[in-house]
């Protein structure tokens, strides 16, 4: 059966500029709705002199812009794309013209002139959305995509887009559904042969829904992760090396070192990918009692970041006992996400390693280098366990990456549970 041709609610064509803005080698604008057609034939002359809509559908074909008086605007390749078979799912007219600016500026206003209005932000895909060709969870996976900041993340945005997660979504609801119309059947219709079904059915089903969910919401951190950013902070107190890590990481001279207390007074937020794993990585001021006033601030700062974050890289002077101002610290990332970095390892060693894993946990307390990198590979590993679990990897299934969805899991948890609940109850 042919898939029906759907088009928006509304009938007006719109039309944008669907490349980064800025110069470039080809820029590309796009056309979409009723008129979408009508628009092309117009403003678009092909080299052989026949019609963009007579041209076969989805084919570029060469050409060039013109104007009202038939003069051309630039040299252009052209695609008619057919609706339902378009991302929008209406009819749909691209050109690719070259990447200026002002021959950009020109073709959109003629595209105006000729119909078309401006298109809204994120217009296309709602369009797209609402003629049904996608649905919601893989409209916001375009955006997933674009701001892609790993591979990782690009390959699960994809999958996401590709319909992975809709179709988990879906075959639990439909699960549930057979749940609930097996019971409405036993119900109403009692003088029927109909197969009852049992506690245990109805209460295994549930189970394996929950199961489910307890899955997507376990990972919906990972997915998180690799969307926005890890939120990291690098805390200690003066002079323990967090602007060397910092320097180390991105292997380059960021944040100014010295042998004097204090020389970072503000914080330093950077971005970067580190084992596949994306950061938001702040270098923070020394945190300590001082009489300095813009240390004061710089301390202060240091605390907000510490109390935001979504992991705290505590930084300790392996060459030196723990003094007040490192207790002070690490009792205050005490039962918060952290990792606890030894620096200073090409030194002798007078830290007591053994109590510091005892009282964290051995596999968050890392001996390490900044000035050698000694040890940045096993804290790279560190990061990646944390982040992906024992796996170290994402595999091919569906994971949860927008807040939205995760809150929605929740909601959908808490009502399966509920009603695994009331059936162990026996509830009418």
């Amino acid at each position: 059966m042919a898939k029906k041709h759907i088009v928006s609610e509304t009938n007006e064509t719109i039309s944008a500029v669907i490349t980064a803005l800025g110069e470039g080698a080809v820029g590309i604008i796009r056309i979409s709705g009723t008129e979408a057609a009508a628009i092309g034939d117009k403003l678009f002359r092909s080299a052989s002199g026949k019609k963009l809509t007579e041209h076969t559908p989805h084919l570029l074909v060469y050409g060039h812009v013109v104007d009202e008086e038939n003069s051309k605007i630039d040299e252009v390749l052209a695609v008619y794309m057919q609706g339902p078979h378009s991302y929008t799912a209406e009819d749909v007219v691209e050109i690719q013209s070259h990447g200026g600016l002002q021959s950009l500026k020109t073709i959109l206003g003629l595209t105006y002139k000729m119909g078309a209005r401006p298109a809204e932000p994120g217009e296309f895909t709602k369009r797209a959305f609402l003629n049904g060709r996608i649905d919601l969870i893989q409209a916001e996976a375009v955006m997933d995509i674009i701001k892609s900041r790993s591979e990782a993340s690009l390959k699960m945005a994809v999958r996401q887009q590709d319909g992975q997660l809709s179709k988990k979504i879906k075959g639990l609801r439909r699960n549930l559904l057979d749940i609930v119309v097996n019971l409405e059947a036993v119900i109403d219709y009692p003088e029927e042969d109909i197969e009852e079904i049992t506690f245990n059915t109805v209460s295994e089903g549930m189970e394996r829904v929950k199961q489910e969910l307890e899955y997507l919401l376990k990972h919906a951190h990972t997915g998180k992760i690799l969307r926005e950013g890890l939120q990291t902070v690098i805390v200690g107190r003066p002079n323990v090396g967090k602007s060397s890590l910092l320097n180390a990481l991105l292997s380059e001279e960021r944040a100014i070192v010295s042998e004097y207390a204090g020389t970072t007074r503000d914080v330093i937020e950077e971005q970067l990918l580190l084992g596949s794993v994306p950061l938001v990585l702040v270098d923070t001021a020394g945190i300590r009692q001082t009489e300095d006033y813009v240390e004061k601030i710089g301390v202060a700062r240091s605390k907000e970041r510490l109390d935001k974050a979504e992991l705290a890289v505590v930084v300790l002077d392996g060459s030196q006992p723990l003094n007040e101002e490192d207790e002070e610290i690490l009792n205050a990332v005490a039962g918060k996400p952290c990792v606890i970095i030894v620096n200073k390892g090409d030194r002798p060693q007078v830290n007591d390693l053994t109590a510091l894993q005892k009282r964290f946990g051995k596999d968050r307390v890392l001996l390490l280098s900044a000035k050698t990198g000694g040890g940045l590979e096993q804290f790279t590993a560190w990061l990646q366990s944390y982040v992906y679990g024992s796996e170290h990897a994402i595999s091919g299934g569906a994971y949860v990456q927008n807040t939205r969805h995760e809150n929605l899991l929740r909601e959908a948890l808490l009502s399966v549970e509920e009603a695994i609940r009331a059936a162990a109850s026996m509830l009418p």
